[in-house]
């Protein structure tokens, strides 16, 4: 059967290896023609936001896999046409439209998040996300379309997820003994990480199974932990000495927002960061039988995927 996945990144990637490895055929769709050079995967050079290029593409798909990421600070002018496009082709061809989506549309919360968390944002990245999630069940309720959204919380794990809060402002630092930088006040709130390739298992699961479509679901998450001991679990896996994690002033942030577009629209969810966190994966668990990677496991091998791109660009350097 074959499965359109419209981005390459941690999780697009991954998801292709999972269906390539089960004997489907994979073809990715990126603008720069990047995925994984590997048997049963095609990799496409296109723009998604062509729908009808994107349509040709997605022929014969039992599903098309939305599993891209715009850059950060131009969510609100590149997902809107993007989103449109991976609509109409789900409803041009009949593939199942699987979703790749995120917690910012729940806004700032007092508890626990499911999937009946209203949808109550308060950012113009949230109320956007909300309104994709609208026109997706508008097309379902119509009979036009059959749509699932993942939601997970922020990535961990191993691939490129170098705009995490654990990837490339936290890993180098604490890799060479020093203090990671986190971009948040309260260090010792709980807060959910979803380690990717559980993400990649649960879109492949969605995607195959007729009781998702129609609905969001929780990708399974374990249990949530303070960053700082995330921080400090992840030091002794790495074996380095436990310095803690600084939290720049807010000034230092603010003028790192003037250079770093990524680090200046981190404001809308800075709400995430100073209260509790946490995702309830629960539904999606006991529906689909799947379970979250223990976290451990998860941080063993985020802490080697990153120790191993060190070794790599050291050894780069030294040539």
């Amino acid at each position: 059967m074959l499965h359109v996945i419209v981005g390459s990144g941690a999780v697009g990637g991954t998801v292709a290896e999972l269906l390539a490895d089960a004997g489907h055929t994979v073809r990715v769709v990126t603008r720069s023609g990047s995925g994984p050079e590997r048997e049963g995967v095609e990799r496409v050079t296109a723009d998604a936001t062509d729908a009808d290029r994107l349509t040709a593409l997605t022929r014969g798909a039992v599903a098309l896999y939305n599993c891209a990421n715009p850059p950060y600070d131009k969510w609100l002018t590149d997902w809107p046409p993007l989103a449109s496009s991976l609509l109409a082709a789900a409803e041009r061809t009949g593939a199942g439209l699987v979703t790749m989506g995120n917690l910012y549309g729940y806004g700032p919360v007092d508890g626990p998040m499911t999937e009946e968390t209203p949808l109550a944002a308060t950012g113009p990245k949230g109320r956007m996300r909300n309104r994709m999630w609208a026109d997706m069940l508008a097309a379902q309720a119509a009979g036009r379309a059959r749509v699932t959204e993942a939601r997970a919380s922020d990535f961990y794990g191993p691939g490129p997820v170098g705009t995490s809060h654990l990837g490339q402002y936290f890993m180098p630092r604490l890799l060479a003994g020093k203090r990671p930088f986190v971009l948040q006040s309260d260090l010792d709130a709980p807060h959910s990480f979803t380690y990717v390739p559980d993400v990649a298992r649960t879109l492949v699961m969605l995607a195959g199974d007729d009781r998702a479509w129609g609905r969001a679901w929780h990708v399974p998450t374990a249990p949530a932990l303070p960053l700082r001991e995330i921080a400090t679990r992840m030091a002794a896996i790495a074996g380095v000495r436990d310095r803690g994690v600084v939290v720049p002033p807010g000034l230092l942030v603010r003028a790192l927002g003037l250079a770093v577009p990524f680090v200046r629209e981190l404001d809308e969810v800075r709400y995430q960061f100073v209260r509790p966190f946490v995702l309830d994966s629960r539904d999606t668990q006991e529906t689909f039988g799947l379970a979250p990677t223990p976290i451990e496991e998860g941080l063993t091998a985020h802490v080697r995927w990153w120790a191993q791109r060190q070794e790599a660009a050291d050894r780069a350097r030294a040539r």
